[in-house]
């Protein structure tokens, strides 16, 4: 379809005819309107940012979590999971209502911005709502749970003896963290991270909710094409455009993931 030539019949489509059988003018347009390249970015800035942030807060809970009894484990690990058991649309729009200007989440915020910079830089509330912070806010709070489940499943299959042998040796935990536990826990980090970053780029119900509408996401994109512009070529051209750039991800870990499974079999045959 998206080689197809956009017409005003239905379906919105063509292929052959009085039109070229094989039309690129879609994929001609993403490089030509700035409307593509900048939602492409933005999808890109706030996944990123996402992605981040999970991993900067899922591994010490993911780690934590290894480090306590069975009994709090699998309490927290409930924790985790128990977002799930509410609809993904309803938790969206309880952030929605955290984030407005009269809400205690805003006004426990604001409190503290105004009690640690200048009175000239004092403000009634801090605007949230509609912008690209309140979208990878929602968005770490969705993912969140596919960062650490990951990251927990890695960790708790390492050799914990390792850590043990580095501190009779007078390694501090800090060193032991940085030379042990971390490069052993890369596969973790690599599979939560695509988890959270291949479905936050292409997000749609979050920046339409709570994004600035100046700045879309290609989710947003994509439906205005299908469902407002009745474009469904250009459409199916940013489509297969994401889902490119989705693949060369996998695709590094996949080589990724093969060249260190080569290593292991190496080292096990010397």
């Amino acid at each position: 379809m998206s080689f197809a030539t956009r017409t005003p019949t239905a379906p919105p489509f063509s292929f052959g005819g009085d039109h070229p059988l094989l039309n690129p003018e879609g994929y001609a347009r993403l490089f030509q309107d700035d409307l593509y390249l900048r939602a492409f970015l933005t999808s890109l800035m706030n996944a990123g940012f996402a992605t981040l942030f999970c991993l900067l807060i899922g591994y010490p809970m993911a780690l934590g979590l290894t480090r306590i009894g069975r009994g709090w484990r699998n309490i927290l690990l409930m924790l985790v999971i128990l977002p799930f058991w509410t609809s993904f649309l309803l938790r969206v729009y309880a952030w929605m209502g955290l984030m407005g200007s009269n809400s205690w989440f805003n006004k426990l915020l604001t409190g503290a911005w105004n009690g640690l910079v200048p009175v000239d830089w004092a403000v009634r509330s801090i605007p949230m709502m509609n912008s690209n912070f309140a979208v990878v806010l929602v968005t770490v709070y969705t993912y969140l749970p596919f960062m650490i489940l990951p990251l927990y499943a890695n960790l708790e299959k390492l050799d914990r003896t390792l850590d043990e042998a580095a501190m009779d040796l007078g390694s501090r935990p800090s060193r032991v963290f940085w030379d042990i536990t971390l490069p052993q826990s890369i596969p973790g980090i690599i599979a939560g991270g695509l988890l959270v970053f291949i479905p936050a780029a292409g997000e749609l119900v979050i920046p339409s909710l709570v994004g600035d509408a100046g700045r879309p996401m290609i989710g947003r994109v994509i439906s205005d094409e299908f469902a407002s512009a009745r474009d469904w070529p250009m459409a199916s051209s940013v489509a297969v455009a994401l889902l490119v750039l989705m693949v060369l991800p996998m695709m590094a870990y996949t080589h990724y993931q093969g060249r260190a499974e080569g290593r292991e079999r190496a080292e096990g045959r010397q």
